[in-house]
């Protein structure tokens, strides 16, 4: 194997790859990254056996690569990426001498690093599943900003620290919970499928940080994989196994209260009141009339706040309801537009809250019970 490529193109194929790699790999060659020279093309390829990148970088204008002679290796992702990161040149040499040995070099500066048999690296399937679509790069992002913060953090129920991803037809439903709070994204694809699969929230992650800012992703599943496929790299993750919630009977349909207020006040006021926590939660009251909203928070050990907000705009009879505040916070951060309803039903009733602007996307919170 013998290659020469721009650093800049190298070191960001070595990047994308190794977001796919942990610290605590269940298999040494799963701490390195693939490198495979091919005829034209380079293919870096890291995993952690739950989610694994291949990115593919070709000879263009845009990318200067020259491959001498074929082969492949595996290199230590850590070590590469800090010889790339920091390798004064434009231009780096990667070539394989005694066997697994791996020579990089640079102008003057030249490194031999010990690799591994890339025949011991696991062999990965890439091949596309059946059921496909396609969302523009933006739509993705909204999808994942604003369903998965409300992911479990508790392995407990394994399925909840994923996103479920349902389509039977032409709209697709992605809903995350931790049981607490639980956040639907419903959005209209151009062709119909069917699956129902649950993503884990931390693959679509890093979905996330390799989508650019236009163009579209095409999106390829089965009953045992996700793939994504965003230009010349391939996200591939596992599903996680198990039964999803049945959640839309949680959503309530018909609402005695209603409150509408701008999104930007709301979130100053709740990130004010955040620092008075009791049992290391910050519990927030809404205060509800048509007279207008207070807010208040109250802890025996800190003390209280209170604030009325002006942009509030309240219609039913007077209601008082508590919530763990760090919820509703993230609920609006999640959501676009500047003014915001919440749909309520009563004092210790699941609530709804919506953007104005964003029909498509709903947040649902259950109450606390206060006793002061």
């Amino acid at each position: 194997m013998y290659f020469k490529i721009s650093k800049k193109d190298f070191l960001a194929a070595l990047s994308t790859a190794a977001r796919a790699i942990s610290n605590y790999s269940p298999l040494p060659a799963f701490s390195g990254i693939k490198i495979t020279a091919d005829k034209d093309q380079l293919i870096l390829i890291g995993s952690d056996s739950d989610i694994s990148i291949q990115t593919i970088l070709k000879k263009s204008d845009d990318c200067k690569l020259e491959i001498f002679d074929m082969g492949q290796t595996v290199i230590e992702s850590k070590y590469i990426l800090e010889i790339v990161r920091k390798i004064d040149t434009d231009m780096i040499e990667v070539e394989m001498v005694d066997g697994v040995q791996v020579k990089i070099s640079g102008k003057s500066a030249e490194f031999k690093i010990n690799g591994m048999n890339a025949d011991e690296y696991p062999l990965i399937d890439f091949s596309k599943p059946m059921e496909t679509f396609t969302l523009s790069n933006e739509s993705l992002k909204q999808v994942i900003t604003q369903t998965t913060f409300a992911v479990s953090d508790k392995e407990t129920r394994p399925v909840l620290t994923g996103v479920n991803f349902s389509c039977d037809g032409s709209v697709l439903q992605c809903v995350a919970t931790d049981s607490y709070r639980l956040s639907k994204k419903s959005m209209e694809l151009s062709n119909n499928v069917k699956f129902n699969i649950t993503i884990p929230g931390k693959s679509l992650l890093e979905v996330l940080k390799t989508l650019d800012n236009d163009g579209d992703v095409e999106i390829a599943v089965n009953d045992k994989k996700a793939q994504f496929v965003i230009n010349d790299t391939i996200i591939q993750t596992r599903l996680i196994d198990g039964v999803y919630p049945e959640t839309n009977r949680l959503i309530p349909l018909e609402f005695d209260f209603e409150l509408t207020i701008d999104a930007h006040e709301l979130l100053g006021a709740i990130d004010r009141a955040s620092f008075i926590k009791s049992d290391g939660v910050s519990v927030i009251k809404f205060t509800l009339s048509e007279e207008g909203c207070i807010l208040s928070s109250k802890s025996l050990e800190v003390g209280s706040s209170t604030e009325r907000l002006n942009s509030a705009s309240f219609s039913g009879e007077p209601l008082e309801i508590s919530c763990n505040g760090k919820y509703v916070f993230d609920a609006i951060r999640a959501l676009s537009g500047d003014l915001v309803k919440f749909s309520l039903c009563g004092e210790m009733k699941p609530f709804i809250i919506q953007s104005l602007r964003d029909d498509q996307v709903l947040e649902l919170i259950l109450p606390v019970r206060t006793y002061a």
